[in-house]
């Protein structure tokens, strides 16, 4: 179960470098694994200002992933639009939002009782 959880860690910490590249913002990781019937163990939440940066978040993610621990997204939604762009590494899902949409869905508030940890402002 270790080498699980050390996989995972490494796809969180290759996830954010991603997102960091291309400054996205107010990132927080979200830990699921306490709470019942969630999709997923864990969320990570960014914002970036366009729906150019949104994708760009979102390219980055994958190229750095793709290239540092040979992992792709199972699923990826809404590149077209690129307002929220959710990819899904099955057990990480990773939510990109422009900013007013972030807002507009506020995730923070529906998975409240998740252990959300801030990475950056």
């Amino acid at each position: 179960m270790a080498n699980k959880n050390s996989n995972i860690d490494l796809l969180i910490t290759t996830i954010i470098k991603g997102i960091e590249e291309v400054k996205g913002s107010e990132i927080q990781l979200f830990d699921l694994r306490e709470i019942e019937n969630t999709v997923t163990d864990y969320f990570i939440i960014c914002s970036g200002n366009s729906n150019t940066q949104v994708s760009a978040i979102s390219n980055s993610v994958q190229k750095i992933v793709s290239k540092e621990i040979k992992d792709k997204p199972w699923h990826i939604e809404g590149e077209g639009n690129a307002e929220w762009i959710l990819m899904d590494y099955v057990n990480v899902l990773v939510h990109i939002f422009q900013k007013p949409i972030r807002e507009f869905y506020d995730i923070e508030s529906l998975w409240g009782d998740a252990k959300i940890t801030v990475i950056s402002e």
